[in-house]
């Protein structure tokens, strides 16, 4: 099987696929070129550019993973990669605003070059296993949902939204995937509030904390909170999750930062999911899908409708 040849663009927070395929030897994916992306001097026959626009006329490139210095540009970013005949995978949120995101399925559709978001949430354990169980329709019909993200506060976080999308945006997001993803449903209407709590920047603009309230297509409720108040000494990992989803039958839910799970239906207690299997990564079926061997496990509208959600809710505090 050959290898899609792959070029890297930046490390704005962390650029998940160098280090995926620097774990995974055996991915049909191989990183040829790279533009400010440190961790890819750790891989072997990389040429190195010092803009996008150059590396962009390199022929070899079949890929471009974006992790842009400046998420309000990574649109035009994607725009100007499939522009140049390459396929797109970016880092979230992968537009700022819904006109940018229209902007890139036109110019996606144009092109026929694929685009998709890092949009994994819900694709790995343990959160793969609860997505399977909720679909499998074993808590009936879904009421209410509820999760929360929480990430550690430090002097590295951007005090301009515009560098990493903003907390209701690019950590925000882990909940609509959770919120969407897991079930099947998606959010019909979306509010949501932050606070600028404990920033301890004087003139900063990095929010600390949101809280969204949120309708489902089907009738449902859900709720969901993100955070930077996370202690990684305290809990022992970078990001504190849960995620809980209650049906007409029971209900199933994920806790203590994804270390635990529990699953009760009627009077019962069936114990914890089973997360033996190891899934695909969403880097992988990306990559199967453009060698035909694969597909992606949801369709592009239900893949980028989490940054819809995320980007409408930004627009609503404002």
């Amino acid at each position: 099987m050959r290898k899609i040849k792959v070029g890297v663009y930046y490390d704005n927070g962390c650029h998940q696929i160098t280090r995926e395929v620097l774990a995974n030897p055996n991915i049909n994916a191989e990183i040829v070129a790279s533009c400010h992306c440190p961790n890819s001097e750790k891989l072997e026959n990389v040429t190195y550019y010092d803009t996008l626009e150059e590396m962009l006329k390199d022929e070899r490139i079949e890929l471009v993973s974006l992790c842009s210095p400046n998420r309000r540009e990574q649109a035009n970013d994607a725009v100007k990669c499939m522009l140049a005949g390459k396929h797109v995978y970016a880092e979230k949120p992968c537009a700022m605003s819904e006109e940018d995101l229209e902007r890139i399925l036109k110019t996606s559709k144009k092109t026929g070059k694929q685009f998709h978001e890092m949009a994994g949430t819900a694709f790995k354990q343990p959160y793969y296993a609860l997505r399977k169980f909720v679909l499998s329709d074993k808590i009936g019909d879904i009421v209410q949902i509820y999760s929360q993200k929480s990430y550690p506060l430090g002097t590295h976080r951007p005090q301009n939204e515009d560098i990493d999308g903003g907390l209701i945006r690019q950590v925000g997001i882990h909940n609509m995937r959770f919120t969407e993803h897991i079930t099947g449903l998606k959010i019909k209407e979306i509010y949501a509030v932050q606070t600028k709590l404990g920033n301890g920047a004087q003139y900063g603009n990095l929010h600390t904390a949101v809280s969204y309230m949120m309708k489902m297509e089907n009738g449902a409720v859900a709720s969901a909170v993100a955070n930077y108040m996370n202690s990684v000494e305290g809990i022992g990992k970078y990001g504190n999750e849960c995620v809980r989803i209650f049906g007409t039958k029971g209900y199933a839910e994920i806790m203590d930062a994804g270390r635990k799970s529990r699953v009760i239906i009627g009077d019962k207690n069936m114990g914890e999911l089973d997360t033996s299997e190891n899934p695909k990564t969403y880097f992988e079926c990306y990559i199967d899908s453009l060698l035909g061997t694969g597909e992606m496990p949801v369709s592009l509208d239900d893949e980028l409708h989490p940054t819809r959600m995320v980007i409408r809710a930004a627009e609503n505090c404002r």
